[in-house]
């Protein structure tokens, strides 16, 4: 089932934003966001919040402005996706940029080397010289890495945002999620990380007497890939991720951004003056993941990194080209997985588990989420891999509000011991890898678990909305004001609801649903991205508001996001 909410909102609020100029249907948004004034919209970088209060972050400066001080070979290990791409990036250009003459990096390999800073990893770096190892989005759980690289006399800083085990690395360590860390944003990705140790690292060399004429190195410079990485990483955006997110689509809006992201921006047909929150999320994002997932991600970290705009073109056309090809493989696969489904009665399920012999493991993820969205039920993809000499299956899932599939997969461990050989995540992603035989056993054994932790009524959708809109509200003059603002995770762009009479409605491409609606006398464009099926004659729609610019003529179009329950069984 699916019905359709609204969001509340302190009327207060909404009535001392209008008064500051703010178009009504922003204002309810933004207060039920939990802005109570203009003030909490200032996103300048001196509202940003110290460096001083992320534990062990001036301590990690210090000893890389060491580092960088006596010209050790400095070596960054970082992960396979777009946060950690830019994590990386924005290590290699900060501390170039602070003086490191010696900066190089690695990052694992998905199917080889699995996940994070390992022992063969730190022998990898060791036989390219590393005298010291930053680790970037990634190093929070590498307790016997860290040992191996001290054996070997190579010192290590981890920097990392992820939720630590029961055992961290005894090294300094800067990650505001750690224990007795009263930083006030626990929500900073892997590259926000790195970019405030190197504020500290600037800070270590000042001190030092690195910039006698007291000009310092601007890392302002790098902002635009924090903003990338952060949107990409889908953490939430509090204030804190929010300037940063901000200052860097100023930026890239202003055409001051890396050669790279300029590349990446003309192959995906963008206007850098009007880009948002979303195409870093939805249009450069995934063309960094795509190298993560199916190539090598170092083709991401060179486009990033390149000084030349032609030889970051060389990459990003690269990445381009990766990025068609997971598109191919996910529509292939996620055909694969609906075929899966009729086998299935959804309404029955609590969970669905998939697997195909022919699948990507690097993509299952992406299958997962879109069943997730389809079914709303907990999805989990396996794909065949190899592993230490043996064939198993690796599994991506996703999850939907209330089962945390984390906890999910630790009660099947725990229901059978090493049925899952290993397993990690969170409440709404994880992954696992099993033997290749227990599919069946663990399908039977994960839907027991999601019934043990659920309630029916977690298994309703609920579209949560900002309200309706007036006939009057559909101007382009809203969504502009809309669009000025960041949106993300945890801070949503305003999503409306209305009542509609469908006017006319077609499929284009055999997979979006193209409508002419009508609301008090008003008709308004509208499209249901992968959706088919027809509408009846009247509709409750949540959607976001968008500008269609056909032949420079601009016009409100709406971005159907779902449909209430009520009349999603009218051809039945």
């Amino acid at each position: 089932m699916t019905k359709i909410t609204i969001r509340r909102f302190d009327r207060n609020v909404v009535q001392a934003l209008t008064n500051r100029g703010f178009p009504e249907p922003l204002a309810r948004a933004l207060a039920a966001r939990h802005v109570t004034s203009p003030s909490d919209l200032d996103y300048e970088f001196k509202e940003m919040l110290s460096p001083w209060d992320l534990k062990n972050c001036k301590e990690a400066g210090e000893a890389i402005a060491d580092a960088i001080w006596k010209q050790k070979n400095i070596v960054i290990i970082g992960d396979y996706d777009c946060d950690g791409a830019t994590a990386v990036s924005v290590g290699i250009l900060g501390l170039q940029a602070l003086g490191a003459f010696n900066v190089s990096y690695l990052i694992p390999d998905r199917d080889k080397d699995g996940y994070g800073l390992s022992p063969q990893l730190v022998d990898r770096a060791a036989a390219a010289g590393a005298e010291f190892i930053i680790t970037v989005d990634n190093g929070i759980s590498s307790v016997a890495a860290v040992e191996h690289a001290k054996a070997l006399g190579i010192e290590t800083v981890v920097t990392d945002h992820h939720l630590p085990g029961d055992e961290i690395p005894d090294t300094l360590v800067v990650n505001p999620n750690q224990r007795g860390d009263t930083f006030p944003s626990k929500s900073l990705a892997g590259v926000g990380v790195i970019f405030y140790v190197l504020i500290a690292v600037r800070s270590a060399l000042r001190a030092k007497g690195a910039y006698p004429n007291g000009k310092q190195p601007n890392l302002q410079h790098l902002i635009d890939l924090v903003a990338l990485g952060t949107v990409a990483d889908v953490v939430p955006l509090d204030r804190n991720n929010r300037i940063l997110v901000s200052k860097g689509l100023d930026s890239i809006r202003a055409g001051k951004m890396q050669p790279g992201v300029s590349a990446l921006l003309s192959v995906a047909g963008k206007n850098a003056h009007r880009i948002c929150a979303n195409d870093l999320g939805y249009i450069l994002g995934p063309r960094i993941n795509a190298a993560g997932r199916l190539d090598s991600i170092n083709k991401g970290v060179e486009c990033l990194t390149s000084y030349d705009y032609n030889t970051a073109l060389f990459y990003a056309k690269e990445l381009d080209q990766i990025n068609a090809e997971r598109r191919n493989r996910e529509v292939s696969m996620q055909s694969d997985a609906i075929l899966s489904l009729q086998t299935i009665s959804v309404d029955d399920s609590n969970s669905i588990v998939l697997k195909g012999d022919d699948w990507h493991a690097g993509i299952i993820g992406l299958v997962a989420s879109r069943i997730k969205e389809q079914t709303y039920r907990p999805v989990i993809a396996f794909a065949p891999s190899e592993e230490n000499g043996e064939h198993v299956l690796k599994g991506s899932g996703r999850s939907i509000p209330g089962i945390h599939l984390r906890d999910a997969l630790d009660r099947v461990s725990k229901l059978k011991p090493g049925l899952i050989l290993k397993f990690g995540g969170h409440a709404m992603a994880a992954g696992l890898t099993i033997r290749k035989d227990a599919f069946d056993e663990f399908k039977e054994l994960f839907a027991r678990a999601v019934k043990e932790l659920s309630d029916p009524e977690m298994f309703e959708r609920n579209i949560v909305t900002d309200g309706e809109l007036r006939a009057s509200d559909f101007n382009t003059e809203l969504v502009e004001a809309i669009r000025k603002h960041v949106w993300g995770q945890a801070f949503p762009e305003p999503l409306f609801a209305n009542q509609f009479k469908v006017l006319s409605q077609r499929v284009l491409k055999d997979q979006h649903l193209k409508l002419s609606l009508e609301v008090d006398g008003r008709e308004i464009q509208a499209i249901w991205f992968r959706h088919k099926r027809e509408l009846p004659p009247t509709v409750h729609l949540a959607y976001k508001l968008d500008i269609n610019d056909f032949r420079g003529r601009q016009s409100v179009q709406l971005i159907i996001e779902g449909m209430e329950d009520e009349f999603e069984d009218w051809t039945a």
